[in-house]
């Protein structure tokens, strides 16, 4: 496999000796390249369909041994994980900024999440996982319990592989799973080939993680793979609508984590000047690519002007460019179709939908300016759709109903966020918000790993990962009794 060594010091070149051996498939080879400078990375040969078989194959045969260790040792094997990658953060790091075009700040951010997730995850062996439930037969003992699914076929997106992929692997390994896990082709190192170094060398026992990199047809092979138990799919609606068919069909459990279009609620007593703060990282951050960015400004209209203005100086002031070599705010739309999306919902929206263009709307390569739209229309699709990229769509309301029905007006519902300097007003709409996540004086771009992290509507299934959420998405009840002396039926039987 060609590779390039990342641009660091510090801990550079741990992970190429695991790259230089690493084969996740046997078809076609692929050249993988920087989004922000078009730089080749690395080539990989691609997973076929046999490959995935023999991937899930290997992991159910060591699944069960696995579920059998003790929950110190498998607590152990995660904690270690963490402090190795902790370890090895500049490296870890570079990959994360090269693949996916992040700004250091967020790749920071997500890499403090993927070092929680094993910590948490490091802690769930250790919980009650059952309980003892009453019974008319006062002579046995009735208990149930949560035993492992098997194994976890995971598919992970591109815009936070390492905190979207070790969010599935470390609780799924925690509980006493297998997993199979495919990240985003464009993102094979970040969101695959480091999960199985560290925890390779944190001692995870062979087989249990098995990683294929691939398209459609990969993702397919691993969906309907007779070995694999439960399937774990996070990214868009459309592709998850397709997944969920096909696990569905097939009796397997399946936890759908999908897009979002998400509100952020200026109210007329709003400090403008936080809020505007808020709105415009919720909607620039990582250039927009985050499944609960702001997609809708929804500002009262006597204080709309002055928000418009501030959110339009704050874009103004953002510089675009190579975040890992250049001190700049936003980095690259991860590919040209992507950009090629985000420019048509804008130029849509102002030509037919009758939005104002404030501010951006521009672009040079990849680099897309920041975008400030008002006045937009309810019917524009810079209104309706995820756009996926860093655009600011602007909305009015008059009265605190009219904000409500407006932010419950998508289908989507994973995020929102309410600014008022009442307490007790910003409370009230944040009730009547239909999603899965509400937060009042602060932006939609929220997480944590002790939090139960999903949403409603098209933004999921109502699965959700974190907390004891865990237990319920990577097990299954089981009901067992124990009797001390077997049980007759008595001479007819």
């Amino acid at each position: 496999m060609v590779q390039t060594a990342p641009e660091t010091a510090a801990s550079a070149g741990w992970l190429d000796p695991f790259l230089a051996d690493w084969q996740p498939g046997g078809g076609e080879p692929h050249e993988h390249r920087e989004p922000a400078t078009g730089r080749p990375l690395l080539t990989l040969r691609q997973s076929t369909p046999d490959d995935v078989a023999r991937a899930a194959a290997a992991a159910r045969a060591a699944q069960p041994a696995w579920a059998e260790t003790s929950y110190q040792d498998r607590a152990a094997i995660l904690r270690r994980a963490a402090e190795i990658y902790e370890a090895h953060r500049p490296e870890l790091g570079a990959w994360t900024q090269r693949e996916t075009g992040a700004h250091h700040n967020k790749m920071h951010h997500e890499q403090n999440f993927t070092a929680a997730e094993l910590l948490a995850a490091a802690a769930i062996p250790w919980q009650p996982y059952g309980s003892l439930v009453p019974t008319v037969q006062a002579e046995r003992l009735s208990m149930i319990r949560r035993v492992p699914v098997g194994v976890v076929g995971a598919i992970t997106p591109w815009n936070s592989p390492s905190v979207l992929g070790m969010r599935v692997v470390a609780p799924a390994l925690a509980l006493g799973n297998a997993v199979v896990l495919k990240p985003d082709p464009q993102t094979p190192v970040c969101g695959g080939a480091m999960f199985a170094a560290v925890l390779r060398e944190a001692g995870l026992p062979e087989g249990l993680l098995q990683v294929v990199i691939g398209d459609a047809e990969t993702g397919d092979a691993l969906v309907t793979d007779p070995n694999i138990a439960m399937v774990s799919f996070t990214g868009s609606t459309e592709v998850g609508r397709i997944v969920g068919a096909k696990a569905g069909g097939l009796l397997k459990k399946v936890s759908l984590e999908l897009g979002g279009n998400n509100p952020l609620v200026i109210l007329d007593d709003a400090d403008l000047s936080a809020a505007a703060s808020a709105g415009a990282y919720a909607s620039f951050q990582f250039q927009g690519q985050v499944c609960f960015a702001t997609g809708r400004h929804i500002v009262h209209h006597s204080v709309a002007d002055a928000y418009v203005d501030l959110l339009a100086q704050k874009a103004r002031r953002l510089r675009t460019g190579d975040p890992f070599r250049e001190d700049v705010e936003l980095g690259p739309i991860v590919n040209e179709q992507q950009l090629a999306r985000v420019d048509d919902i804008v130029q849509r929206s102002i030509r037919g939908g009758g939005a104002r263009l404030v501010e951006g709307g521009t672009y040079e390569g990849l680099f897309y300016r920041p975008t400030v739209l008002a006045d937009v229309k309810l019917d524009a699709p810079a209104w309706t759709d995820e756009i996926f990229g860093p655009v600011a769509p602007v909305v009015t309301f008059e009265t605190d109903d009219e904000a409500v029905e407006l932010a419950n007006s998508s289908q989507y519902g994973l995020a929102a966020g309410v600014y008022s300097r009442s307490i007790a007003r910003g409370l009230a709409i944040a009730n009547r918000i239909r999603t899965g996540m509400v937060h009042v004086n602060d932006q939609t771009i929220n997480d944590e790993a002790t939090i139960p992290f999903g949403g409603m509507g098209l933004s999921g299934n109502g699965s959700r990962f974190g907390s004891e959420a865990n237990l319920e998405a990577f097990t299954e009840w089981q009901w067992l009794t124990v009797r001390d002396t077997p049980k007759s039926f008595g001479p007819t039987y």
